[in-house]
């Protein structure tokens, strides 16, 4: 298993074999699951693997994001709300992150 995905809390994957998340390949998944439902144990876990700077660009990109999360890792970056895909006005996505 992958040392960060070993540091991670196992409930953050529930619904699929550890053994085979790789944070080279995975690492958006990771950032939102970590974003939405980790501890501070996995915050640190992934700031220390990635940097913060990795973490903004990757929930950047992502679709959906919970509205506690964005606002999270837009103050953790420094970085207005506005830059996240999932705020960009979109019939689909407005209850899945703040406009």
């Amino acid at each position: 298993m992958n040392p960060l995905v070993a540091r991670l809390s196992p409930g953050l994957f529930w619904d699929t074999d550890r053994e085979k998340v790789d944070p080279a390949v995975h690492r958006r998944a990771i950032v939102q699951r970590v974003l939405e439902r980790g501890s501070w144990t996995d915050w640190t876990a992934i700031r220390d693997a990635f940097t913060v700077p990795v973490i903004v660009s990757e929930a950047q990109r992502l679709r959906s994001l919970e509205p506690k999360a964005l606002s999270f890792i837009s103050c953790v970056g420094g970085v207005a709300p506005e830059t996240f895909r999932c705020s960009i006005p979109n019939p689909s996505n407005r209850l899945l992150c703040p406009s």
